[in-house]
């Protein structure tokens, strides 16, 4: 079990948030949700909520309605320093996840606030009650071992990832940040091995095909001399590596698809 004592969130959770809140709405409210994703994007957030609104008039109750606009308020918070706004975005994420207990992106942005707010333990139990709901989805796994590895409990955090893997042996995200993990902690061979697990599982994932590359090509002279140590390849990426808006199945992000 994770500690209770978590303390502040890196800017890449921030990322997962931006890229995670462009999961869309219904048909019939395809346009306005689509204006609504692409003014998020140009950070007029302001335009966003009022499309996202709009979308919500039109298909009231709608979890991904709910979800967007807590993850539009939960990104101008941020930015323009604004508490109001970040207790909006908490509420509603606990309106879409009061009509869809197990919205992935939900789960994942509600944590993200709740740690950002100094209320880790709160993290930690929506994480769980995620978890124990959906044993056979690997995200729920996955988004503990990320919030494990954010404060420093690697080896707890492996082990999510292990049990996610254990779930969906061939899940690309699990697999990526297990590589990125073992990488990081100077594991190259396993890393290599995930990386390349998880680039068979996803070919379009060119950061991954580079990783593999480079770890390949250190790997290569130890098995015609063993005596020699690898030659150095890239320094190990920082925490998970590359978001997921750069890692195709990377850790998870909801598409950013405006349905």
């Amino acid at each position: 079990m994770l500690p209770f004592r978590l303390r502040r969130v890196r800017c890449r959770w921030v990322g997962l948030v931006v890229t995670a809140f462009t999961a869309g709405c219904g048909g019939l409210i395809r346009n306005d949700n689509a204006e609504g994703v692409r003014l998020y994007q140009q950070g007029n957030y302001l335009g966003a909520v009022n499309h996202f609104q709009q979308a919500l008039q039109q298909q009231p109750g709608s979890p991904d309605c709910f979800y967007n606009l807590g993850a539009t308020y939960h990104q101008q918070a941020k930015l323009l320093g604004r508490p109001d706004d970040m207790r909006t975005a908490e509420q509603y994420y606990h309106l879409c996840l009061s009509r869809n207990p197990d919205h992935p992106a939900c789960n994942r942005g509600l944590a993200v606030l709740l740690v950002e707010t100094g209320r880790g333990g709160d993290a930690v139990a929506l994480l769980d009650g995620w978890s124990r709901r959906r044993p056979t989805d690997p995200d729920p796994q996955i988004e503990l071992a990320r919030l494990c590895q954010e404060h420093g409990d690697l080896r707890e955090a492996e082990t999510h990832l292990i049990d996610a893997l254990a779930i969906a042996p061939g899940n690309p995200r699990a697999l990526v940040a297990l590589g990125q993990l073992r990488e990081a902690t100077g594991d190259t061979t396993l890393a290599l091995a995930n990386y390349s697990r998880a680039l068979a599982a996803d070919g379009g994932q060119p950061v991954v095909a580079s990783r593999v590359a480079a770890l390949g090509a250190t790997q290569a002279p130890v098995t015609r001399v063993a005596a020699l140590p690898p030659p150095g390849g890239f320094p190990p990426p920082s925490g998970w590596g590359p978001g997921p808006a750069q890692i195709v199945g990377g850790l998870p992000a909801a598409p950013p698809v405006a349905r």
